[in-house]
């Protein structure tokens, strides 16, 4: 996952184990203010993909044990869904998985002129993302990678 919030770094030693118990994948975990309200988004998958009834099922198993917990001390509201079809590459894990899917990369500053680049994944080595756009190989650090994703393609 990418680097957590305090509010993140508390939630994830509670909803972690909820959703192993329920063989999910915890992807990722997002507390962010929108407007007036904040969000605490929780973001799950598994083989098959997820559905609505697992979402539901998280859901109301985390809520008790936030609320038992009481780590939040402003009022959220409680997002469990799927990662989409973008689904964004935050760990490790996710590079060696979705190996030869093409991605999207979004970079905090400009690298050769471009800020997006969108490739088939070829690896990540030493915290380096390696793709391929239009045949040449693109290398860029992990740390300079605003947003990763698996791309979109209609």
């Amino acid at each position: 996952m990418a680097k957590l919030n305090n509010t993140e770094q508390k939630v994830l030693p509670l909803v972690t184990p909820i959703a192993q118990e329920m063989a999910l994948e915890l992807v990722d975990v997002e507390f962010v203010k929108e407007g007036s309200n904040w969000y605490l988004r929780i973001y799950i998958d598994k083989e098959g993909g997820v559905d609505i009834d697992s979402c539901e099922a998280l859901s109301r198993k985390l809520e008790e044990k936030l609320d038992a917990a009481d780590l939040i001390e402003q009022a959220y509201i409680l997002e469990v869904s799927s990662p989409g079809l973008d689904r964004p590459l935050k760990k490790e894990e996710d590079f060696v998985r979705f190996r030869g899917e093409i991605i999207d990369v979004k970079l905090y500053r400009a690298m050769d002129g471009k800020k997006e680049y969108q490739g088939r994944l070829l690896g990540l080595e030493d915290d380096t993302i390696v793709l391929e756009e239009d045949g040449n190989e693109i290398r860029i650090a992990r740390k300079d990678a605003a947003d990763v994703r698996l791309a979109v393609i209609f």
